[in-house]
């Protein structure tokens, strides 16, 4: 396998940070770690570019960090933070001219199909540049992109089932706030782990970040990056606190994850 490359291109919460109408310390703060987009990443090896979820400032994540191509699109689930971007996809249907992969499960095809049902419907020549141009791809267990095997790993999200991603020695699971004991067999042998902490105060959907902390050391990951974070929690001063295999992530942080 090549190495994969982890692109951050959004690490905040579904509201962002700044968020509006906050003067709080973390919404005020000059630290640029602490200016959070929604989240997202970009997932490269060899020639293959998959973007994992497409949210709202998706343009905006691209022009800020070179992202000029993609080859697929890989969706958790289908909550607005998390889907409300896919049309601007179009541009990369223009560029490579042709259609794109769109990989989630039923139920976030579902979702998808009710907000941007036009962006699947067959093309028209005259019309290509002005709309997506997208394929259905169904997950109901592990799939291929590029070659590689993506595997699908059920999380529970409040009373929401989504999914994360293994893919070699990476996972990624955001937007978590239980992981189901038959998943963590699939999270065992991680380089590195990417995992929602969204603050130190409990919520019903997230975990806080010393739950994310506990999963983490049941994983036992090399590296373990939060995601999904909230203004409960400065970059620098949280990061001052964390275990040293731990950290938290911020938007345009770029990892390499070596084969297995």
């Amino acid at each position: 396998m090549d190495r994969i490359d982890l692109l951050f291109l959004g690490t905040g919460t579904s509201a962002g940070i700044p968020m509006i109408g906050c003067r709080c310390a973390v919404c005020s703060s000059t630290d640029p770690h602490d200016q959070r987009s929604r989240p997202s990443v970009l997932i490269s090896y060899g020639r293959t570019r998959v973007l994992v979820d497409t949210t709202p400032e998706l343009r905006l994540q691209c022009l800020r960090n070179g992202v000029e191509m993609i080859d697929a699109v890989v969706f958790t689930h289908g909550h607005a933070d998390h889907i409300m971007g896919l049309d601007d996809v179009r541009r990369f249907n223009a560029l490579r001219d042709g259609p794109l992969d769109i990989w989630a499960d039923e139920l976030t095809h579902a979702v998808l199909e009710r907000s941007f049902g036009y962006a699947f419907a067959p093309p028209r020549p005259e019309m290509k540049i002005f709309r997506p141009h997208l394929i259905r791809r169904r997950i109901d267990g592990p799939f291929e992109i590029g070659g590689i095997t993506w595997t699908p790993i059920p999380l529970i999200h409040g009373d929401v089932p989504v999914l994360g991603f293994r893919i070699g020695s990476l996972a990624y699971c955001t937007d978590v706030s239980q992981i189901p004991d038959n998943s963590f067999d699939l999270l065992r042998g991680l380089d590195v782990l990417v995992l929602d902490a969204l603050q130190h105060r409990k919520h019903p959907t997230h975990f806080t970040l010393a739950e994310a902390v506990e999963a983490a050391r049941r994983i036992g990951a090399r590296r373990t990056l939060f995601t999904h974070i909230a203004h409960g929690l400065a970059h620098a001063a949280t990061n001052a606190q964390l275990p040293a295999e731990m950290q938290l992530a911020y938007d345009g942080l770029r990892v390499v994850v070596d084969p297995i």
